[in-house]
């Protein structure tokens, strides 16, 4: 045997460089593709979640689990692929193929997962195929980028790269979408067909819980018949116990425009005026019902034939959500259906007469003294809402003066946040604002305006206008209570001092506002 000459045993500079990187990118990519512990620690290890579904054991909620594994896996490979645009508009080809080869991975690791030993839809399937050929492409061509430092050649593959990322990140979220609707029909047929109180149980608990990710998914559980399935359950005697989460879910799923039209389709409304008007119907259901309701009558809507039908079921509708009002037993209930009241006082001057033949400004009022019924700003900001907009009718006033609605809506404009929420902080703001916009409306009667001059409304007004810390730096405040200041001072000018009558009144409005939202808290 020839012997060997030390020489023949030295690498060339560029050798070693490239022996080198291959031994790092393969360190890289190894970190990503196997698991650091030894059989001996993984048997000892208890099995999770994800485990059992991967060995095929029956968690007590299958949908459920597979959908929650489901989306976390699908996080993790979106993750890798929008990590992949950002590295390659930034030329780090080495991070680009690592983060390539892990998205591969996870990918293939997801598919194997969700379709191994079930059935699933020829179309997934397609997509599946798809999907596994886009991802190898991806890896083979950052692997080509890797390998060579011709620009021309690096310069043409981004826009390649960037493209077959494009594609596959679309067929990605529909493969994505076609499984999670996969997986909430079995939950809405369990609904729809199951006999059994405790399976139709989880599968409405499973349904709400996936409601709170997302609303794509509130979208796909509505197109896949959730609603009129939850609503032809509240239509069966045999499952009283289960109208309250059925109408959770169902208010939930509301929050977007897909349930509210599903809604309508199968006249939920009907089956929501029955709960309502219903005497023998346990409150926690009708406060469900009042979320629903809430929820339909909400602004954000962008769709509104839903709403035809409900004007024809208003007065019953509205006279129900009044008296849980009067009745309600606790905070939460009495928040739902003031929620539901407020939003339909938008809808049509009809409801706010309904409103003042039911003796609602009475009810409202007391209520507002009632620490167990309105406890928080939310329930506040519900009660001035409606008192808001029932004070544009003339009849209004009479009734807020007998119920002293003038002291109450003083000690809204008082309102503070307990806490540091930027939400209860945005609703103190909105129930002052609302509070001065009432107290503007109502001064038309003469009398109301001698009663809120009476009750200091006014040194509270200006303290609100002059101190940006009191009103919480609210523009919409300020000009609330600029306009109820005004209207005070036309009926009772002499309430006033000068220096405040030429800072507040004298100027045009939009003066008054820029002095007020310039000036400065503190003068050191």
């Amino acid at each position: 045997m020839a012997s060997l000459d030390s020489s023949s045993l030295c690498l060339s500079p560029c050798s070693l460089r490239l022996q080198s990187d291959s031994v790092q990118r393969w360190l890289e990519d190894l970190r990503h593709m196997t698991e650091v512990e030894c059989m001996c620690v993984l048997q000892g290890k208890p099995l999770g979640e994800e485990e059992e579904l991967l060995l095929g054991a029956d968690p007590p909620w299958p949908a459920r689990s597979h959908l929650q594994l489901l989306l976390r896996r699908a996080l993790v490979v979106s993750s890798e692929l929008s990590r992949m645009f950002s590295r390659v508009e930034r030329g780090r080809w080495g991070r680009t193929h690592s983060t390539a080869v892990r998205a591969q991975t996870h990918l293939r690791g997801l598919l194997l997962q969700y379709t191994q030993g079930r059935g699933v839809p020829e179309r997934l399937l397609q997509y599946e195929k798809i999907l596994l050929e886009k991802s190898q492409e991806l890896t083979s061509i950052t692997e080509r980028c890797v390998q060579t430092e011709d620009q021309s050649f690096l310069k043409a593959s981004r826009d390649t790269i960037h493209q077959i990322l494009t594609d596959l990140s679309q067929d990605f979220s529909t493969m994505i979408d076609l499984a999670l609707a996969n997986e909430i029909r079995v939950l809405v047929e369990q609904v729809e067909r199951s006999s059994k109180p405790e399976t139709v149980e989880g599968a409405i608990s499973s349904l709400l819980s996936l409601t709170q990710d997302g609303p794509q998914l509130c979208s796909i559980i509505a197109q896949e018949g959730a609603v009129g399935a939850l609503f032809r359950l509240c239509r069966q005697d045999v499952f009283t116990e289960l109208y309250a989460p059925a109408l959770r879910t169902i208010a939930a799923l509301c929050c977007e425009d897909e349930g509210v039209q599903q809604l309508d389709k199968v006249d939920g409304l009907l089956v929501l005026c029955d709960l309502l008007t219903d005497g023998t119907c346990p409150e926690e259901v009708k406060a469900e019902a009042a979320a629903v309701v809430a929820q339909l009558t909400s602004p954000h809507h962008s769709s509104t034939g839903h709403l035809l039908s409900f004007m024809e079921n208003m007065q019953e509708i509205v006279s129900a959500l009044i008296c849980l009002c009067s009745s309600a037993s606790c905070g939460e209930v009495f928040l739902l259906a003031s929620a539901a009241l407020a939003n339909i006082t938008f809808l049509d001057s009809l409801s706010c007469e309904l409103l003042l033949q039911t003796n609602a400004v009475e009810i409202l009022l007391r209520a507002t003294r009632d620490k167990s019924r309105v406890d928080t700003p939310y329930s506040r900001d519900q009660v001035v809402t409606i008192l808001a907009n029932l004070s544009v009718l003339e009849q209004c006033s009479e009734q807020v003066l007998q119920e002293q609605g003038v002291e109450v809506l003083l000690q809204f404009l008082c309102e503070r946040p307990s806490s540091s929420s930027p939400s209860e902080g945005a609703a103190c703001e909105r129930v002052q604002q609302k509070a001065a916009v009432t107290l503007a409306r109502l001064s038309r009667n003469a009398q109301v305006s001698c009663c809120a001059v009476q009750n200091n409304a006014v040194p509270r007004l200006i303290e609100l206008c002059r101190s940006p810390t009191e009103r919480n730096n609210s523009d919409s405040v300020l000009v609330a209570c600029l306009a109820a200041l005004r209207r005070l001072a036309s009926v009772c000018p002499e309430s006033l001092q000068i220096s405040d009558h030429q800072q507040l009144i004298a100027p045009r409005l939009v003066d008054s506002f820029l002095l007020c939202s310039n000036m400065e808290e503190s003068f050191v």
